[in-house]
């Protein structure tokens, strides 16, 4: 089994396995790694993956980041000017990266999110070119009390991940979750 198929039924024996509730924030993060040519395809079947969550007796959040840069661009009072000089946004940046961080925090601390929650975060492909996912996941480590759900666009070398086809990757720790286990 390939595809989202296959990341649906590896992601089905995660869920189902009791949680351990005495970890650090960084342990309770898993990465569901798969083909960025598979976007549209993982974005239907988000469906799947809530079912597949509950019927493990789990509760289940989503965060899309996808239209976060044109909610942060849109409110930004320079947002003009960087449109007329886009290389002059380099610096900005960093506010963006802050913005996402406090955006997932937000949803991880809501009040009916708990150590039985998986917080599912689609659309991290928008990050790509602006901030890096790795320092959005850092900044919410100690928030997750449930599971923290990354779908992840890309490849996996052992604990090296690469977002899209970049250049370069990062080690993170997270509990790879993939459609070859299946």
């Amino acid at each position: 089994m390939a595809g989202i198929e296959g990341l649906l039924r590896s992601y089905e024996k995660y869920v189902s396995i009791p949680w351990e509730s005495q970890l650090a924030g960084a342990q309770k993060v898993w990465f569901a790694v798969y083909n960025p040519m598979d976007e549209r395809r993982l974005r239907t079947r988000l469906g799947e993956f809530e079912q597949a969550t509950r019927q493990a007796q789990h509760h289940w959040r989503h965060c899309d980041l996808t239209p976060l840069f044109a909610q942060w661009m849109a409110s930004h009072r320079y947002r003009d000017s960087y449109f007329a000089k886009p290389e002059s946004l380099t610096m900005a940046l960093t506010k963006f990266e802050t913005y996402v961080a406090e955006t997932l925090r937000a949803v991880l601390a809501e009040e009916d999110v708990d150590e039985h929650t998986l917080v599912a975060v689609s659309g991290v492909a928008s990050l790509f070119g602006l901030t890096r996912v790795s320092s959005v996941i850092d900044a919410v480590n100690e928030t997750i009390r449930g599971r923290l759900l990354v779908f992840f666009p890309g490849e996996r070398d052992g604990t090296n991940y690469r977002l899209l086809d970049a250049p370069g990757s990062w080690n993170y720790l997270a509990i790879p979750i993939t459609a070859q286990e299946s």
